[in-house]
C-alpha cells in the first residue's frame, strides 16, 4: 500500500484576505474626475452668482440696497418692490412686458417655421446653386446682428415702417443659424424611405413636409424656437435704433431708460430699485419657457418608423 502524501501549509496556495478588518474598504477617490468636477462647479458658481445677487437685491429696500452686503438678505421687500415696479410711470412696465412677449413669440414662431422649411429643402431637395446658397447662409451666421441694425433702419425708414412692431419683428424672422441647424437635423431625423413611401402613395411635397417631416423635426424646431425667443427677448440694440416712442419699447430698452434716469440723478434715484426688480421679473418668462419646452428636446422620434 502506497503512503498517502501529506500537504503541508507551505505547499498550499497563498490566500490573500479580502478584508483587513470586519469593515469593507472605503472606495478609492477617482482623481481623474476631480478636476473636471471642480471646473464645472466653478462655472456653476460663476453663472449663478449674478442671479443670486439679483434676487437678493430685489428683496431689499432702497436704503438697504446700499448699506448692506450684496449677497446677504436685509429685510424682505420683494412684494413691495414688485408693486412699485408695475405702478411706476403709470404702469408702463406692463406695456413693455406685453411688447416683449409679442416680439419674442411672433419672432420665435416665425423664425422656427421658416428655418424648418428652409432646412428641410436644403436637406432633401437637389436644385441648381444649392451649395452656393447654403454657403451664403453659413456666411450670414458670421455677420453680427448689430452691424446690420443701421442699414436695416435706413431701409425701413424708406419704407416708412420704423417705430412700429414690424421693424423689430421682421429682422428677427431671419435666422441663418436656425437654417443651418434644421438642415443638419433634417438629414438625420427624416429617413428618405419615409419620403419615398409617401411619394409612392401619391402625397404631395407639401403634404409630406406638413404631415411627416414636420413632426419628426419637432426637437430641432423647438431648439430654434428657444434660441430665437431668447435672442429676441434680450435684443437691445435693434429696438433702440428702430423705436422712438416708449409705448413700443421692449423690456431691455425700457429698463435702460429707467437706469438712465437713475444715473442722471435729480430725485430719480428711487428708480434704481425698480430697475433691479424689473430685471428679475424679466428673466422669469425665459425660465418658464425652458422648463415647459425641455420635454420636447428628445431624439429618436423616427426610431422604428423604418424597418431594417
Amino acid at each position: 500500500m502506497s503512503a498517502v502524501p501529506t500537504v503541508t501549509p507551505e505547499a498550499g496556495p497563498a490566500v490573500t484576505p479580502t478584508r483587513v478588518s470586519g469593515r469593507a474598504r472605503p472606495p478609492r477617490l477617482d482623481t481623474g474626475s476631480l478636476f473636471p468636477t471642480l471646473f464645472m462647479l466653478a462655472f456653476l458658481v460663476y453663472f449663478l452668482m449674478p442671479l443670486t445677487w439679483l434676487f437678493i437685491a430685489s428683496t431689499k429696500s432702497l436704503d438697504d440696497l446700499f448699506s448692506s452686503f450684496g449677497l446677504w438678505f436685509s429685510g424682505f421687500n420683494l412684494f413691495d418692490n414688485i408693486r412699485d415696479t408695475f405702478a411706476k410711470d403709470g404702469g408702463v412696465y406692463w406695456t413693455w412686458l406685453r411688447n416683449t412677449l409679442m416680439y419674442s413669440f411672433v419672432s420665435a414662431i416665425g423664425a422656427a417655421l421658416l428655418a424648418a422649411a428652409a432646412g428641410y429643402g436644403f436637406a432633401k431637395f437637389a436644385f441648381r446653386g444649392k451649395n452656393l446658397l447654403f454657403w451664403f447662409v453659413l456666411g450670414s451666421v458670421m455677420v453680427p446682428t448689430t452691424a446690420l441694425a443701421i442699414p436695416t433702419y435706413l431701409m425701413f425708414s424708406r419704407l416708412g415702417i420704423t417705430n412700429t412692431p414690424v421693424s423689430v419683428i421682421l429682422p428677427s424672422l431671419v435666422s441663418p443659424f436656425g437654417v443651418y441647424l434644421m438642415r443638419m437635423y433634417a438629414e438625420s431625423a427624416v429617413p428618405p424611405e419615409l419620403i419615398e413611401a409617401a411619394r409612392i402613395d401619391g402625397a404631395s411635397e407639401w403634404r409630406i413636409f406638413r404631415q411627416i417631416a414636420f413632426r419628426l423635426l419637432a426637437p430641432g424646431l423647438v431648439t430654434v424656437l428657444l434660441f430665437t425667443f431668447v435672442a429676441t427677448w434680450n435684443n437691445y440694440f435693434l429696438p433702440l435704433v428702430m423705436l422712438s416712442e416708449p409705448r413700443w419699447y421692449p423690456l431691455t430698452v425700457g429698463l435702460a431708460h429707467w437706469n438712465a434716469q437713475t444715473a442722471a440723478g435729480g430725485g430719480a434715484t428711487s428708480a434704481f430699485n425698480t430697475v433691479i426688480c424689473g430685471s428679475l421679473i424679466s428673466i422669469v418668462p425665459l425660465i418658464l419657457a425652458f422648463v415647459l419646452l425641455q420635454r420636447h428636446w428628445q431624439s429618436g422620434l423616427a426610431g422604428g418608423a423604418v424597418k431594417a
